[in-house]
């Protein structure tokens, strides 16, 4: 490899890896859902599933609020820069959620009514981190996707830097669980799970991250030409009148919605089958996540779908010849009919195989939808990554509807209606008029 292919090649890497810090710690949230549900949530009664997914909604509100500022920070600052502010953001995030586990464990007592449920205060305490996560999440974001696919990496394109990317991003997502079961929590049957045990952990990720951050700030990361509108800057135009680019983060909002909804749910559903006694066998061993709450099929199921997007990725990488558009189509058809076969037989693993249809998702979107955009790319950036917010909005209405219903199962029909909204963009909506193509 030559020197200066390896110049090229660190400042890719070096967004890379903290794309993976981003996929780790987002998955560590949502896995804390159920963990949190049996600890800060024992006694929060009929509320107990609407209560529970609230933790990703307000990561994912840190998405819908925050977005936008990262864009206006990459204007202003640059990107290098944008990702070091986003970092802190984690920082402060982490640092909060350790205060929560020291005020659940110190005051166990402190707790306060809605309605026939009882909270605890460090319930509260570890949402308003989870809130801080997300906006540190969406910040790098912004910096991360259009900094990929305008990244010139020699013999590569935009979509298939974008699934290294989130490939290495689907590591973090699919270590994270076990991360979880086997260091937070110790391997432990679910319902024996103690608040304290977060702490070392949390200390352990604080310490790391904030190694990363100092790195960081002394590296060199390039800025990438017409890709942003520089300070005083005027636009022309609207981003909304790009009609590829708003179908897109309608589209997008959609995917992040289920693509979420089954990686914080899906356990969850699995809890409920295995209270009514249903089996949920692998490999043709039901022992193995039979006989109570195990902590197990926790870990499990969130590592073979999270993993899933891991092989997806890594595989669609090397489709040179395979456009955005028909990656789309193929894998949205896919899903939807796995899910309606997930509802109708009762099946959970239909919900895991859909992590390998939506690992190539997000970059078939987002190449799209940032396609021929140019200075207004980072702009775009901020918007979509708002739309991100669909995994806050799928979430916790699945979570009510679950609680209305009594039951998981057929709240999967939210995931049937988001793969049918991709397909419609696929098909038609990311198709670019003529009045949006620019020049320059």
């Amino acid at each position: 490899m030559t020197s200066k292919s390896s110049n090229k090649l660190l400042p890719f890497a070096i967004v890379t890896f903290i794309y993976f810090i981003v996929g780790f710690l987002t998955t560590v949230n949502e896995q804390l859902q159920a963990p949190l549900k049996f600890t800060f949530l024992a006694d929060a009664g009929s509320l107990k599933n609407t209560f529970t997914t609230l933790i990703s909604f307000f990561f994912f509100l840190g998405y819908l609020i925050n977005g936008t500022l990262g864009s206006k920070w990459v204007n202003a600052v640059g990107y290098k820069n944008t990702i070091v502010r986003g970092l802190l953001f984690m920082l402060a995030g982490l640092c909060i959620y350790l205060g929560a586990a020291f005020v659940g464990d110190t005051y166990p007592d402190l707790t306060f009514q809605v309605g026939d449920a009882t909270i605890a205060y460090g319930f509260v305490v570890f949402i308003i981190g989870s809130y801080l996560m997300g906006t540190s999440a969406a910040i790098i974001q912004v910096v991360v996707n259009p900094y990929v696919a305008s990244y010139e990496l020699p013999g590569t394109q935009p979509v298939q830097r974008l699934n290294i990317t989130t490939a290495v991003n689907s590591i973090g997502t699919t270590s994270a669980p076990f991360f979880v079961t086997v260091i937070m929590f110790s391997g432990i049957s679910i319902e024996n799970v103690a608040i304290h045990q977060l702490m070392w952990p949390l200390t352990i990720l604080i310490s790391m991250v904030l190694v990363v951050t100092a790195i960081t700030s002394k590296l060199h990361l390039p800025d990438i030409a017409n890709t942003r509108f520089t300070l005083g800057e005027k636009q022309l135009r609207s981003i909304w009148s790009f009609r590829h680019f708003a179908l897109g983060v309608l589209a997008i909002f959609c995917y992040v919605g289920t693509e979420v909804a089954i990686g914080a749910n899906i356990n969850l559903y699995a809890f409920e089958l295995m209270d009514s006694n249903h089996p949920i066998s692998f490999f043709g061993k039901t022992e193995l996540i039979m006989g109570g709450m195990d902590f197990g099929i926790h870990a499990l199921l969130s590592t073979l779908y999270w993993g899933g997007f891991l092989i997806g990725r890594l595989v669609s990488s090397f489709f040179c010849s395979i456009s955005a558009r028909t990656q789309l189509t193929v894998a949205s058809i896919l899903a939807v009919i796995l899910a309606l076969i997930a509802m109708i037989t009762e099946n959970i693993w239909f919900l895991v195989a859909i992590g390998l249809l939506h690992s190539t998702m997000w970059s078939c979107v987002f190449s799209l939808a940032t396609k021929n955009l140019n200075k207004y790319t980072s702009k775009a950036s901020g918007v979509f990554i708002s739309a991100v917010f669909g995994g806050a909005v799928f979430t916790i209405v699945q979570g009510a509807l679950a609680d209305a219903f009594g039951s998981w199962r057929w709240t999967w029909t939210l995931t049937v209606i988001c793969e049918l909204v991709l397909l419609y963009y696929a098909l038609v909506g990311s198709r670019i008029r003529e009045k949006d193509l620019l020049n320059s």
